[in-house]
């Protein structure tokens, strides 16, 4: 087994949670990475890149630490819609959404010590309501998504807000892939559960 401390590469409180869930020690270093698209960049490869850019920067600074980087991107059509950041942005990406289908690509990789990088890549299909204005009001000010990408919470209200969603794990839509993590994880030596 390892004894590798566990860090998570990320300043979120949700991917904070889900880690949470499977029972392990660890602590969550914030990276300080550039996030902005490359040029003609596809939304899965940015994600991915974006995740073992936390991962290996996380890693040089603690070096003998097994850490896990995520990053998610979500995407309609070809727009990849950011965190809204404000109520008047995600009452438009909102709109933009509905009756429509938006892709979340989450990526995430495990960095142990002295081992093999593995990367890997979820992806779910998110199959908006038809959401007339005031339900887009309501819940925009009911849950404040100006943090999520395509301004909404799934763990939330924003469940309410979908016809369908269309996914291997559930959890990849929070942030982090716990099916796949929890089989890296242990391929890294940790024991999950």
């Amino acid at each position: 087994m390892s004894t590798a401390p566990l860090i998570l590469a990320s300043s979120s409180r949700h991917r904070r949670a889900l880690l949470a869930r499977l029972g392990l020690e660890f602590t969550c270093h914030s990276p300080d990475i550039d996030e902005t698209p490359q040029r003609g960049e596809a939304p899965d490869a940015l994600a991915e890149r974006l995740a073992v850019a936390k991962a290996t920067r996380v890693a040089a600074e603690a070096p003998g630490a097994l850490v896990i980087g995520s990053d998610q991107v979500a995407a309609l059509g070809d727009l990849v819609l950011g965190k809204p950041g404000d109520a008047a942005r995600a009452r438009a990406q909102l709109e933009a959404c509905a009756g429509r289908e938006v892709v979340f690509h989450t990526a995430v990789c495990v960095h142990p010590p002295g081992g093999r990088t593995e990367t890997h890549r979820d992806v779910t299909t998110v199959v908006f309501r038809a959401l007339s204005a005031a339900e887009i009001n309501r819940y925009v000010e009911r849950e404040q998504p100006l943090d999520s990408a395509g301004a909404f919470r799934c763990e939330g209200l924003g469940i309410s807000l979908f016809e369908r969603i269309d996914t291997t794990d559930p959890t990849a839509l929070i942030g982090l892939p716990l099916i796949w993590l929890s089989s890296a994880l242990r391929r890294a030596g940790l024991a999950v559960p």
